[in-house]
């Protein structure tokens, strides 16, 4: 039995609504529901006040779904996080550090001048989602 059946059911033997479950935990229905049909997880947080209100145990609610258990490992790797924030700052440092080295050059250049400013905002992206994700 994965999560979402997991909380369904024991959302169901307490007799409560989604609305309800909503209101407790301070999200939408709609997150209850996207967890329930497993389009999206509950953080560690949210499994805590789960398995409080539906009076069952974390353990039981997580192991057996290793999708889950994907997701919390994903979502609670701060060491794998801050190597990706550390790498993306030292790409856009590097590659500022090019830009004006070269500047000179890369002016009498169009293309390489395109290629940079695509460089420069591929890895502008990446720290922004690293710093994103960290929120």
């Amino acid at each position: 039995m994965n999560i979402g059946q997991k909380l369904q059911a024991a959302r169901k033997a307490q007799n409560l609504t989604q609305e309800h479950i909503a209101d407790k935990l301070m999200v939408s229905r709609q997150t209850i529901s996207n967890w329930e049909n497993n389009k999206s997880y509950p953080d560690i947080l949210s499994l805590i006040q789960l398995s409080d209100f539906y009076e069952v145990s974390l353990d039981s609610l997580v192991k057996g779904d290793d999708a889950m258990i994907k997701h919390l490992a994903n979502s609670t790797d701060v060491v794998a996080s801050n190597h990706k924030l550390i790498l993306a700052v030292a790409c856009n440092v590097v590659l500022l550090a090019i830009f004006l080295i070269y500047n000179a050059w890369i002016i009498g250049n169009s293309y390489l001048i395109l290629a940079c400013v695509l460089a420069w905002i591929i890895s502008s992206g990446f720290l922004f989602y690293q710093i994103i994700n960290r929120i």
